[in-house]
């Protein structure tokens, strides 16, 4: 069995090469950053003196490959489960608060719901799982009343990285099957308390070294050399490295870079909406409204917050306007709402760090999600990975991972096979083309 090249080492990349390695074939990773990672990363900042996260991630029990992941590299402790479900929320217009509490009869509790809604109004959700492919979330959950302002919508934006008039219903509707219509079990919050690359990155590294797979960091590759009809070599900052004829290439970067190595098979030609985090350090810790570690907030420019230790994060989705503001602007804009959600409106601003993420996510759109590529490329010796190809979920943490399953199984499958032997959703068929 000859080498299977990946190229990039985020989540999708990682993903692949545990499932490759525990198969039995020899993985090299090329990473141009300095770590792996990719755009799911933790560093220390100087400013701060704490280790922060890039951007903040909820990842919930209900993610069966995540999960997955975890266990196979023996780091099924790196997240903590929150149990029961409960999600705070704090809305800063009025100061309202309300705990979104899914399980049992949890629809006839006034107390585990949104406030003003009815046990009827959350099976609108039902209609996303039959949504056209041309529907947004707009299209299927209609904008109104306090369900859609108070949770639809704040949902849709933070899964989906945009608004609900622009965003992929079906896609969104895959979520909330996997999830929210499974059940209280499937909802309880996982938090990565040392951080994302403790939890999610490092101990697959360490597992992928210890069963002999390759990780070349601070590794551009640059080039795909072509001969017919596969990849006869890599260009790695310059270097050429050949395949030989067994060997394989998993693409597993993000898009924008996916289409200069193979502009063929990458079809998404927009981008999708930025990211802005903000990391504030408190003089101490301290507990937010709802007593967990994450809150909720609409009314306001903040979407989330998260606490880890005395660092207070902020998560904005769906934040282009924002992104195109000075850091200090963001921050001062930031902490206003942060103030006002810890009960302190006027409080000096503490030291922060702003970062960025102006392509954070693929482009969304129920078009843009209809040309998603499949894992297959013109290229036998090719497949495609990253949260931006068909794998049935959005741009998170599990679509990542999803889909570096996905291309792993085909690299070692050959002829016709179905993806819902993995258990993935949803399931689909590649063509006989060979094996890679």
């Amino acid at each position: 069995m000859g080498t299977v090249h990946i190229v990039g080492a985020g989540l999708a990349g990682l993903s692949a090469a545990v499932r490759l390695t525990e198969a039995g074939r020899r993985v090299v990773l090329y990473e141009g950053a300095p770590q792996a990672g990719g755009r799911c990363r933790s560093f220390h900042d100087a400013a701060l003196d704490r280790m922060v996260d890039n951007g903040s991630h909820l990842a919930l029990s209900g993610n069966r490959s995540l999960l997955g992941y975890l266990e196979r590299v023996g780091a099924s402790d790196a997240l903590t489960e929150l149990r029961p479900a409960a999600f705070p929320f704090l809305d800063l217009g009025n100061g309202e608060r309300w705990c979104l509490r899914p399980g049992g009869l949890w629809l006839f509790d006034t107390a585990r719901r949104v406030p003003g809604s009815r046990p009827a109004d959350y099976l609108a959700a039902l209609r996303t799982l039959t949504a056209g492919p041309g529907a947004s979330v707009a299209d299927a959950l209609p904008p109104g009343g306090p369900l859609y302002e108070r949770l639809w919508r704040p949902l849709a934006v933070s899964v989906m990285n945009g608004a609900p008039e622009r965003v992929s219903a079906r896609l969104f509707g895959a979520v909330l099957r996997e999830t929210l219509l499974r059940g209280e079990a499937a909802c309880r919050p996982l938090f990565a308390e040392k951080g994302l690359s403790a939890a999610l990155v490092e101990p697959a590294v360490a597992w992928l070294t210890r069963h002999g797979a390759e990780l070349r960091t601070g590794a551009r590759v640059d080039g795909l050399e072509r001969a017919g009809e596969r990849v006869a070599a890599l260009s790695v900052d310059g270097e050429r490295i050949a395949l030989g004829s067994d060997d394989a290439v998993v693409l597993a970067v993000p898009a924008w870079i996916a289409g200069r190595l193979l502009p063929e098979a990458v079809p998404i030609s927009a981008n999708g909406r930025a990211i802005v985090n903000a990391h504030f350090r408190l003089p101490a810790p301290i507990d937010l409204p709802g007593g967990l570690p994450f809150l909720g907030l609409v009314g306001g420019t903040a979407d989330w917050l998260f606490r880890r230790g005395d660092v207070l994060s902020v998560t904005v989705s769906d934040a282009d306007a924002l992104a195109t503001l000075p850091a200090d602007a963001v921050a001062a804009t930031l902490w206003r709402d942060v103030a006002r959600a810890l009960g302190t409106p006027g409080a000096a601003l503490p030291p922060h760090r702003i970062i960025k993420e102006r392509r954070a996510t693929p482009d969304q759109s129920p078009v843009h999600a209809a040309n998603r590529p499949g894992p297959q490329t013109a290229l036998k010796n090719l497949v495609l990975a990253g949260d931006w190809t068909k794998m049935g979920l959005p741009a998170t943490l599990e679509g990542a991972v999803r889909s570096g399953e996905i291309a792993a199984q085909a690299v070692l499958t050959a002829g016709i096979t179905t993806f819902s032997r993995l258990g993935l959703f949803p399931a689909f068929t590649l063509p006989r083309r060979g094996p890679i």
